[in-house]
C-alpha cells in the first residue's frame, strides 16, 4: 500500500472485524474469571460500548499460581488492518490490597506513552480509555457473578507487535515500545480510514502539547521529505495527511496551531483546489476543465486550454500549461489555499501550500497568510 492511498476495495460485501480494545477485552475477561474459579470460558462473550455482544474464541490459556493467561487471535475483518492476524495476550494477577481495583501493564509489544497530548498520560501503557473501560467493566461483572472484588492486574503483550508498530504512527506519536490498544466502538469497519483521521487527530495533539508552532500535512513520502527539508521541521511537526485534507483542516479549525503547510503532488492538490476534501481516486477527481479554466484565466490560448480540458492526466495538463507560460502549479496551489482557509474558517492558522513532483522538487508555493 502506498502512502496516503488505501488499497481498493474488494468487490464483494465487506466483512467487519474486532479491535485490538475488543480482544483484549475478551482475553482478560476469560483470564480473570479463570482466576476465580479455575475454568476458561471458551468462547468468551463481552459487551461492546454500544451494546453489541460477540463471543470470542480463545487461542492460548495458561494458569498458574495466582496469574492466569488467555490470547485472541485479531481478526480485522476485511480492512487492511497492521494487526489482523496478531495475537492479544492478557496476563491477570490479583490486586492487592481490597479495593485497589482494575491496573493496567504493557507487556511485549505494548507501547508506553511518553509525549503529552494523548489520551493517555506519559508514563502509562499505550491502552486507550475505551479499551480500558471495556476491560474493567468485563472484570467487574465477573468479579460480581462470583461473589469477589474487581483487583486485578491487566498485562498486555502483543508478540512482534514491536515490530508491527514501525508501520504505525506510533514512533512519531512518542509512544515506543510497541503496538496501541484502540478502538472507541469495539468493531473495525473495513476501509472507513478512521484508524487514519484518528492518527491525523492525535499528531496534532502531540505537536500542540510540545508547544510547536507550525506542522505540514502531506500527502505522501515525497511531499514530506520536501517540506520537511524546506522549513527543518521535526519528524513531531509532520502529520501524514494522505488523502484525508478534511480531516486535517476540520480538526485544525477546532485546535489551531499558528503555522500549517500543505504539501502534495499536482493531482492531489487539484482536487483540494476544486474544493475536495478527500482526495482518494474512488471519491474525487481532477477536473480537466477546471484546470483548463484557470490556464485560460492566466492568458493561454484557446488551443492550449482546449489540449489542457482533452489531456489525459494531470501532469500532462501541467506541461501543456507550461509550454504555454502559464505556471499552473502556482495557480493550483493558490486555489488550494483558499479551500484550506474556508474550511478552517476563522481559526488562527496561516497556511502555505507547497506542490511537489514525485522526485520531492517543489514546483510551487504559495507563501504563508
Amino acid at each position: 500500500m502506498s502512502e496516503g492511498q488505501p488499497p481498493r476495495r474488494p468487490d464483494r460485501p465487506l466483512r467487519r472485524g474486532w479491535t485490538t480494545g475488543a480482544c483484549a477485552t475478551a482475553a482478560a475477561k476469560a483470564a480473570f474469571q479463570a482466576l476465580l474459579t479455575g475454568d476458561f470460558p471458551d468462547p468468551v462473550t463481552i459487551r461492546l460500548p454500544r451494546g453489541e455482544t460477540p463471543a470470542f474464541a480463545l487461542a492460548r490459556t495458561k494458569i498458574g499460581d495466582g496469574v492466569a493467561q488467555a490470547s485472541v487471535i485479531k481478526d480485522a475483518g476485511d480492512d487492511p488492518d497492521v494487526t489482523h492476524q496478531a495475537e492479544i495476550v492478557v496476563t491477570v494477577r490479583r490486586r492487592h490490597p481490597t479495593g485497589a481495583g482494575v491496573g493496567f501493564k504493557a507487556g511485549n509489544g505494548v507501547g508506553t506513552v511518553t509525549r503529552a497530548g494523548l489520551p493517555i498520560p506519559p508514563g502509562e501503557p499505550a491502552i486507550n480509555p475505551v479499551p480500558r473501560r471495556m476491560m474493567t467493566e468485563a472484570i467487574e461483572e465477573v468479579a460480581k457473578a462470583h461473589g469477589a472484588t474487581p483487583d486485578a492486574e491487566i498485562e498486555i503483550s502483543v508478540p512482534g507487535g514491536e515490530a508491527l508498530a514501525q508501520r504505525t504512527w506510533n514512533p512519531r506519536l512518542g509512544i515506543v515500545g510497541g503496538l496501541s490498544i484502540l478502538g472507541t466502538t469495539g468493531i473495525v469497519v473495513p476501509f472507513s480510514c478512521a484508524a487514519w483521521v484518528h492518527s491525523i487527530h492525535r499528531g496534532i495533539d502531540v505537536a500542540r502539547a510540545a508547544g510547536l508552532t507550525h506542522v505540514a500535512g502531506s500527502t505522501g513520502n515525497a511531499s514530506e521529505k520536501a517540506v520537511k527539508a524546506r522549513y527543518e521541521l521535526p519528524d513531531i511537526a509532520l502529520i501524514d495527511m494522505g488523502d484525508f485534507a478534511g480531516g486535517l483542516l476540520k480538526y485544525l479549525r477546532g485546535h489551531p496551531i499558528e503555522k500549517l503547510t500543505i504539501a502534495g503532488g499536482f493531482a492531489k492538490l487539484t482536487k483540494l483546489a476544486q474544493g475536495a476534501l478527500d482526495l482518494h481516486s474512488s471519491r474525487s477527481e481532477v477536473d480537466r476543465d477546471f484546470l483548463a479554466g484557470l490556464a485560460r484565466s492566466a492568458g493561454v490560448s484557446e488551443a492550449v486550454a482546449d489540449a489542457i480540458a482533452k489531456a489525459n492526466t494531470a501532469m500532462e495538463a501541467l506541461k501543456l500549461a507550461e509550454a504555454g507560460g502559464v505556471p499552473l502549479a502556482a495557480l493550483v496551489a493558490a486555489r488550494a489555499k483558499e479551500t484550506a482557509k474556508a474550511t478552517l474558517g476563522a481559526a488562527p492558522v496561516t497556511v502555505d501550500v507547497l506542490v511537489v513532483d514525485r522526485d520531492g522538487r517543489i514546483l510551487a508555493e504559495t507563501g504563508h497568510g
